[in-house]
C-alpha cells in the first residue's frame, strides 16, 4: 500500500499535469506510471526528478540506453526496490534486452555480491595500483 495518493490527471495540480504531458510526449505514450503519479503530490520534486531522469537516462550520452537500464536495474535489485525492478526490467526489454543478457546480468550481480561480502568480511585492502588518483 502506498503512503501517498497516486494522483490521477484530474487530481494533479496544473504543474504536475504539465510534467505528465511531457512524460507522454517524451515517451511517445499515453501511459504515466505510478512512480510519477506518486511524486505528483510534490510538483516541484516531480519536475526535478523527471528533468533529471530525462537528462541521465536519455540518449546522447556515452552510455547506450540499454546499458543505462542494466545499471538502473542492478542498483534496484541491490536496493530491493520492487517497483524499480519491475519497471526497469520492462524498460530494458523495450530497449532490446534478451533473456540471455538478463541472466548474464544476474550472474554478474551474484558474483559481485558474493565478492563484495567476502572482501568486506576479510577487510582486504585495495592494491595500490587499483587506487584512483
Amino acid at each position: 500500500m502506498t503512503t501517498v495518493k497516486l494522483l490521477t490527471d484530474e487530481e494533479a495540480s496544473p504543474e504536475a499535469r504539465a510534467v505528465f504531458d511531457d512524460i507522454r510526449k517524451t515517451r511517445k505514450s499515453d501511459f504515466v506510471n505510478n512512480a510519477w503519479r506518486a511524486q505528483a503530490n510534490d510538483p516541484p520534486n516531480l519536475k526535478r526528478t523527471w528533468e533529471k531522469a530525462k537528462e541521465v537516462m536519455g540518449p546522447g550520452t556515452p552510455l547506450d540506453p540499454l546499458v543505462k537500464e542494466f545499471i538502473y536495474l542492478t542498483v534496484s535489485i541491490m536496493n530491493n526496490c520492487e517497483y524499480c525492478i519491475h519497471s526497469h526490467t520492462y524498460f530494458a526489454q523495450q530497449k532490446g534486452m534478451t533473456m540471455a543478457q538478463y541472466n548474464d546480468m544476474l550472474r554478474v550481480i551474484g558474483l559481485a555480491t558474493e565478492g563484495n561480502r567476502m572482501m568486506t568480511a576479510m577487510q582486504v585492502p585495495p592494491d595500490e595500483r587499483f587506487k584512483v588518483g
